[in-house]
C-alpha cells in the first residue's frame, strides 16, 4: 500500500523535514588554471520532503553527493545556499552550537558500526552518552532504565552492555548504533549507507529492524543506499541523485516500475531482476562521472546518455512530471497524467 502522510487536524500534511535549493560546495587546495580556488559543487539545487512515519531511500553512483546530503541534514556540512527546514523552523545556518538542541530531533546511523563507537567505552556507556548531553534532566536511574529498555528493543541482550565494541559482530555493532541514535527519541534517523558493511544474512535483519522500529516510533527515515534491492523494500518513496543533482524522484512502485529518466532506467538495468517492466530498450552506460570541478554544462548526465542532444548541453533540465507520483530532470521525460 503506498505511504499516506499523516493529516494534522487541521487537514493539511507537512513534511518534519524539507530542504530547497540545497546547495554543498567544497574548495579544494588545488587552483584553477586562472588562478581561481578550484571548487567541488557537492549539492546542487536539491529540493526535498520527508514526511513522519516515511522512508526515503536515495541512491546514486559513489560520488553523487549521498553521504554530503546527510552530513548537511543533521549539521555536520555547512551548506552554501538553500534551506533545511526541521518542522517549519529554518535551521540551515545554525552553527555547531545551536544544532545541540535539534539532537534530539535528528540522529544519524553510520556506514561503519565499528567506527561510530567509542573503542574506550562499554556498549551501555557509549549508548548513554546521548542521554548525559541531550537529556540531563534524568538521573542514573532513569538513564540505566532508558539504556535497558532501547537494548531489548534493538535485539541485543542486556548482558551487552557492559561488553566492548571490538566484542562484537559487525551486525551487533550496528544494533548498538541504532540505538545510541534511538536513545533520544529523535522524530528524524538518517541512515547512511546502514548496512553496506555487513553480510547479506545480517543485512537483512537490520533493515527488518529498522522498519519495526519506524512503525513502533513513527520515525522519519532518510535511507541512503547503493543496494537498489534494499533501497526497494524499505522505501516509500526514492529520489535518485547524479553528480550533486536529483535525476528522478517518485514513489517506489512507480519508479522501480516504469522509470523516467534514462539515468534511472540504467541503474536498474544494471542489477539482474531489476530492470524496468515498461518495455522500453535499455542501454547500460559507460564510463565514469565527469570531473566535478568541471560538470557538464545543462545536463550534468548528458555525457553518458544514449537520449542526449543539443538542448541538453545548453538547458539545465526541471524536475518534469512523469506520472501521478513522480518527477524526471529530462527534457525528454514524458509528461504523465497529474
Amino acid at each position: 500500500m503506498p505511504f499516506q502522510p499523516k493529516r494534522t487536524q487541521a487537514g493539511s500534511v507537512r513534511p518534519v523535514l524539507s530542504v530547497r535549493h540545497l546547495q554543498v560546495e567544497f574548495e579544494l587546495s588545488a587552483r584553477l588554471p586562472w588562478g581561481r580556488p578550484a571548487r567541488i559543487q557537492a549539492i546542487n539545487d536539491l529540493h526535498l520532503d520527508l514526511f513522519a512515519g516515511e522512508t526515503l531511500g536515495v541512491v546514486g553512483e559513489s560520488g553523487c553527493g549521498k553521504s554530503t546530503l546527510a552530513r548537511a541534514l543533521v549539521g555536520l556540512e555547512r551548506p552554501a545556499g538553500g534551506q533545511i527546514l526541521i518542522d517549519g523552523a529554518n535551521v540551515t545556518w545554525r552553527d555547531h552550537r545551536a544544532w545541540r538542541e535539534l539532537r534530539r530531533k535528528v540522529q544519524m546511523v553510520f556506514q561503519d558500526p565499528l567506527a561510530s563507537l567509542d573503542p574506550r567505552m562499554t556498549v551501555a556507556e557509549s549508548i548513554e552518552e546521548p542521554l548525559l548531553a541531550l537529556m540531563p534532566e534524568f538521573d542514573a536511574a532513569e538513564r540505566r532504565r532508558r539504556v535497558q529498555a532501547i537494548l531489548d528493543q534493538v535485539g541485543l541482550p542486556r548482558s551487552a552492555g557492559s561488553r566492548y565494541p571490538h566484542e562484537f559482530s559487525g551486525g551487533q555493532c550496528q544494533r548498538a548504533g541504532i540505538a545510541r541514535a534511538l536513545i533520544v527519541e529523535p522524530s528524524i534517523l538518517i541512515c547512511d549507507e546502514p548496512v553496506s558493511a555487513l553480510d547479506v544474512s545480517i543485512q537483512a535483519q537490520i533493515i527488518n529492524l529498522l522498519s519495526d522500529l519506524q512503525k513502533e516510533h513513527g520515525l522519519a527515515m532518510l535511507f541512503i543506499a547503493h543496494d537498489l534491492a534494499v533501497v526497494r523494500h524499505i522505501s516509500h518513496r526514492v529520489l535518485v541523485m547524479y553528480l550533486g543533482r536529483v535525476m528522478e524522484t517518485g514513489s517506489r512502485d512507480q519508479l522501480f516500475r516504469a522509470p523516467g529518466h534514462p539515468y534511472t532506467r540504467a541503474l536498474l538495468a544494471a542489477v539482474p531482476g531489476l530492470a524496468a517492466n515498461d518495455g522500453s530498450d535499455t542501454q547500460l552506460i559507460g564510463g565514469d562521472l565527469p570531473d566535478p570541478v568541471d560538470p557538464p554544462s545543462g545536463c550534468v548526465f548528458r555525457t553518458r546518455c544514449p537520449m542526449a542532444d543539443s538542448i541538453c548541453a545548453g538547458q539545465v533540465p526541471g524536475l518534469r512530471r512523469t506520472s501521478s507520483r513522480s518527477h524526471a530532470a529530462c527534457h525528454f521525460a514524458s509528461t504523465g497524467e497529474v
